[in-house]
C-alpha cells in the first residue's frame, strides 16, 4: 500500500490529519498547474482550496484505480474550467503586476536583461491564455506539470490520441501566437 492510499484510509478512518498531510503533499504542485489555467494567483487559491474541500468530501468516492493526485487534478481542472467559463476577466500587464506584485528588479547591469526576460515570461502566460480551454489544459499539464500522455488522459478522461492531437494542435497555436505577439514588437 502506497503512502497516498494509506492517508487515505486514515482520513477514511476519521484522521483528518492525515488529509492535511495529502494536501501538504499537493497543494504547491497543483496550484502552479491551477495558476497556468485560470491566470491569477487569487483565482488558483480559490480553485486549489474548493478542490482539497472537493476531494475531502467526495473521498469516500475514490476507487485508487488511479494515483490520488491524477483524481485531484481531475477535480480540480473541472472546477478551473467552470471557474473560468464564470469569470471570463480581461487583465493588463499593469493590473496583474498590480494585483501579483511582480516586478522586475534592477540589480545592476543585467536589469535590462531581467526586465525581457519578464516580458518574455507574460508574453507566453498571455499566449497560453488565449489557448481554447481544451488546448491550455492538455499544454499545461504537459509542459508545465511534465505529466505523461496517460496521466493528462486520465486527468482529462480523454483517449490518449485526443491527447496527442489536442496537445499538437496546442502548441501549433501557441506558436503561432507568439509569432505575432513577437511581430508585433518593435525593433
Amino acid at each position: 500500500m502506497n503512502d497516498d492510499a494509506l492517508l487515505i484510509d486514515e482520513t477514511l478512518g476519521g484522521k483528518s490529519q492525515a488529509f492535511g498531510e495529502l494536501v501538504q503533499k499537493y497543494q504547491d504542485r497543483l496550484y502552479n498547474t491551477v495558476l497556468h489555467v485560470v491566470g491569477t494567483p487569487h483565482d488558483a487559491r480559490d480553485v486549489v482550496q474548493d478542490a482539497f474541500v472537493q476531494a475531502f468530501v467526495k473521498l469516500e468516492t475514490f476507487q485508487h484505480a488511479s494515483a490520488f493526485y491524477t483524481w485531484l487534478y481531475r477535480i480540480a481542472f473541472n472546477i478551473a474550467i467552470s471557474h473560468r467559463r464564470r469569470r471570463r476577466p480581461t487583465t493588463s500587464i499593469e493590473w496583474n503586476r498590480e494585483t501579483t506584485g511582480q516586478e522586475p528588479v534592477a540589480s545592476g547591469a543585467d536589469a535590462h536583461q531581467q526586465l525581457e526576460q519578464a516580458e518574455r515570461c507574460e508574453q507566453v502566460q498571455q499566449a497560453i491564455a488565449q489557448l481554447s480551454e481544451e488546448h491550455r489544459a492538455v499544454l499545461v499539464l504537459r509542459e508545465i506539470d511534465g505529466c505523461c500522455y496517460e496521466t493528462i488522459a486520465e486527468i482529462l478522461d480523454l483517449p490518449i490520441g485526443t491527447v496527442r492531437s489536442r496537445l499538437h494542435r496546442a502548441r501549433l497555436q501557441l506558436r503561432d501566437i507568439l509569432i505575432e505577439v513577437l511581430q508585433q514588437e518593435p525593433s
